[in-house]
Parts: C-alpha cells; structure tokens; sequence
C-alpha cells in the first residue's frame, strides 16, 4: 500500500476495520472501537474485574481455546439462555462468578486478536470509557507522545464486506475528541472528522444510536438494553488492555 495511506505525520490516526488497520501499520498504541458491542462489552468487563480474551468469529476450537484459559466461552445473542454470557453486554454485568471469559464476534474481537498477534499494544474503546483512555495515554506518554490508531471495527454485509457502522465512527470521535481534549493536537483529517461526527450527536446520543442502522436491527432483536449500556458516556474509568490474558485493566 501507498505510505501516504499510514497518515502520517499524524500522531493521531483513525481508520475502518482490519484493512484499515494494516494500512495505517505499526503505532505505538491501536484502540479498536466497536460500539455495538464487543468493545462495550470489554469495558463492562474491565468494570467487573473479568478478564475478556477475544477470538476470532467462526473459528474452529473455541470451546477448547476457553478450557485452556479457565475461562467461559460467550455464546451467540440468539443462543443464549438464562444465565448465560453472550456478545450482550447486560448479560455480563448480571454475570456472577465469572472472571475469564472468551468473547468471539466478527469485527473487534477478529481485529484486536489480529493487531495483538502483529505486536501492536491494543486497547478497547467505547463511548463509555473514551475519556479514561485520553487521560491513560496522556499520563503514560505526554500530548502527542505517542502514535495512536483508532480503528472503527464497522460491521459485516451479508457477504461478507465490511459495512462501516456510524456508531464507530461516533465512539472513534469520542476518543479522538478525548485526546484533544487532553492536549493532543496532531490528529489526522480522518480522525478529525470522527471527532466533529461524535460532537455533532453527543447532546442526542442515545436517540441517535436508537435510531442508526445498528441500533435499529439490535431494537428489532429485542436488545435494547444492549444500546442502553453502550450509550453510557463517560460512565467507565476501566482501561482495557490485551496481554497474553485477555483484556484487563491497566495502568500506564
């Protein structure tokens, strides 16, 4: 791919999916941001002290993957029964006795678990923990101490494509507008702009998470708790960072 897709200078980054990933390339820090919800499920998670390994969706031995780890597997949403964990972030908070958990979807987890293998140091974002990250990486690094890509996870078409989700795009401009919040002014035009997309809905933000393409199908699932918990800005200090363990809290 060309360097110019990379944006550099910019300490600041954003991009869309694992392919947006791989084009920005190597940064000291990756955020991947999937609203609805795997990433907001990490933060709820990070909150209740369990451990989130992600796994690649639709990969063969996760069962096997989850007894390895001591952990539990999450299930599908529509497979899920009373008492069990899926990729909903209220069945994890109502979790007891839980502290290692394997959570596979189809856009975070597929790209966290890539970016980690790739030696990338990754955390999860969400609207709810957006300003714990600023405040983590500024500590750990000063203003514009560090390169960041924030990846938008998206979703997925039917065939397969990557179908970019706005509620990403909000949740990627919340940490960006966190950053320059903290101090950070070397932000990419992509960045930039998901901080202008999040600034625009902040004052509506759970009508319009209702409201978009995502929030609409998890309604019409019967999931509305699900955008409920994602639309809680601000509420986690949780910083979630994957090591060999999982995601779990850390400090700078």
């Amino acid at each position: 791919m060309h360097t110019a897709l990379e944006q550099l200078p910019f300490k600041v980054r954003m991009e869309w999916g694992l392919d947006g990933a791989e084009a920005i390339g190597r940064t000291d820090v990756a955020i991947v941001v999937d609203v609805l919800s795997f990433s907001t499920c990490v933060s709820v998670a990070a909150d209740a002290g369990i451990s989130v390994l992600p796994y690649r969706w639709a990969a063969d031995g996760a069962a096997a993957y989850a007894t390895k780890h001591g952990a539990v597997l999450a299930v599908g949403r529509s497979q899920a029964g009373p008492g069990q964990i899926s990729l909903s972030p209220g069945s994890i908070r109502a979790a007891e006795g839980v502290t290692r958990l394997v959570l596979p979807s189809p856009n975070g987890s597929t790209i966290a678990a890539h970016l980690f293998e790739r030696g990338s140091r990754v955390l999860a974002g969400s609207l709810r923990n957006a300003g714990a990250l600023a405040e983590w990486l500024t500590e750990a690094h000063g203003p514009d101490g560090a390169t960041v890509a924030v990846i938008a996870a998206g979703e997925r078409w039917p065939g397969g494509g990557m179908r970019p989700a706005v509620e990403d795009l909000w949740g990627a401009g919340a940490v960006v507008s966190a950053l320059h919040a903290a101090g950070w002014t070397s932000a990419s035009p992509e960045a930039t702009t998901a901080a202008g997309a999040f600034h625009d809905v902040r004052s509506d933000l759970v009508a319009r998470l209702v409201a978009c393409a995502s929030g609409a199908e998890l309604l019409a699932m019967g999931y509305p708790d699900d955008i409920a918990v994602a639309a809680e800005l601000g509420t986690s200090r949780s910083v979630p960072l994957l090591d060999e363990t999982g995601f779990r809290p850390s400090a700078p």
